[in-house]
């Protein structure tokens, strides 16, 4: 484990780039999953098919497979698209804004149907009442279905950012200096790739302990008041 200690630095900055990737990616998937819940919970059919096939996509191909398919494919799409339309010239898109991009693109559609479940789980009276009342439909949201939206999407969200924060050690395969490669990268030069995986591992763990215990106070604090049967 010296060898470790010595190179504390080096996982420290991978740790860092993956808190940073995990947490972009988060933000991303959350405002797809609102958008894609939005749509498949629409009356307009075209936006239901829409997100059908969006989630149908994601759950259908693995991981790393679209992660690939968008950092190489996406980026030469949007590229030519540049070129055709003349709006701008040839843009690199780094590792960091591809692995946010993809992670969050796949998890948004998980959120999609994590967001979806607990909207319909909230009793409709409640809503048509906020109606009868005069409230605007972002008085609605905010003051009744936002609220009671969180408490019934907090154990699959909980699910579904533990799966992310691991799913970030995926970017390593399209070069980000994150703690996998970072790891690996010191372990090939000591010889000792065992040694820096298990460091790894162990840093993962404390990722996914401090956010069960901040995501159980989250859990604990909308659920105030609510009778558990």
């Amino acid at each position: 484990m010296e060898s470790v200690w010595e190179y504390r630095a080096l996982l420290l900055s991978g740790t860092l780039v993956t808190v940073q990737l995990a947490i972009g990616s988060l933000l991303l998937s959350v405002l797809l999953g609102l958008a894609g819940a939005s749509a498949k919970l629409a009356k307009n059919p075209v936006s239901r098919r829409l997100a059908n096939a969006y989630t149908t996509l994601v759950r259908g191909v693995p991981d790393l497979v679209l992660m690939m398919l968008l950092f190489y494919g996406g980026q030469q799409i949007f590229n030519d698209l540049g070129s055709v339309t003349g709006f701008w010239d040839y843009i690199e898109i780094n590792q960091f804004t591809a692995g946010v991009g993809s992670i969050g693109f796949v998890f948004g559609a998980y959120m999609t149907e994590t967001f979806r479940g607990a909207i319909l789980a909230i009793p409709r009276g409640q809503i048509e009442a906020g109606i009868s009342c005069g409230m605007t439909p972002l008085t609605i949201f905010r003051r009744i279905t936002w609220p009671q939206m969180v408490r019934h999407a907090l154990p699959s969200f909980t699910n579904n950012w533990l799966v992310l924060i691991k799913a970030t050690a995926l970017v390593s395969v399209i070069g980000l200096h994150d703690l996998v490669w970072n790891a690996s990268t010191a372990g090939r030069s000591v010889r000792e790739p065992f040694t820096f995986m298990f460091a790894v591992l162990v840093i993962y763990l404390v990722l996914t302990a401090f956010s069960d215990v901040g995501l159980r106070w989250l859990d604990r604090r909308y659920s105030a008041g609510v009778r558990q049967d």
